[in-house]
């Protein structure tokens, strides 16, 4: 669809304006700035397959919609405990455009992998309590 609307002063020149037909319209500061990460940051995301973007032909960055929510989850994910690795290897199961249902499945894996986590921790708690020595605790949990 094309929309045309008339300039400011309405002196009859008309601006035409054809939406981005690849829908990728974010820059790398608009992403930045919708999940709350620096610039270098959405660049290191890209890095390593977390965020897609597309050139322009004068060879800026340009990301769809999904872009900064994917950060946002990458962030809770770091939180958990995941290396940027491993939530590429989660967000690969990710279609295109994701919907409430897949992100619902990150979720999940996410909280298995929280509380996976959360369980090891509480066994080196217990084995730091028993008394043990420090240098054989390690050698007696298994994560």
């Amino acid at each position: 669809m094309v929309e045309v609307k008339p300039t400011p002063d309405d002196d009859g020149v008309v601006t035409i304006t054809a939406p981005d037909p690849t829908g990728l319209t974010l820059t790398v500061s608009d992403v930045a700035a919708a999940s709350r990460v620096a610039p270098s940051a959405v660049r290191f995301y890209e890095k390593h397959g977390l965020v897609t973007a597309h050139r322009t032909a004068g060879g800026q960055r340009r990301f769809d919609e999904n872009a900064a929510c994917r950060i946002k989850v990458a962030k809770v994910a770091q939180r958990v405990g995941l290396t940027v690795r491993e939530i590429a290897g989660v967000f690969s199961t990710l279609p295109a455009d994701p919907q409430p249902e897949d992100w619902h499945r990150i979720a999940v894996v996410l909280v298995e992998e929280a509380e996976a986590r959360t369980a090891a921790l509480r066994a080196y708690l217990d084995e730091l309590r028993s008394g043990s020595q420090l240098c054989e605790i390690d050698a007696g949990v298994q994560r």
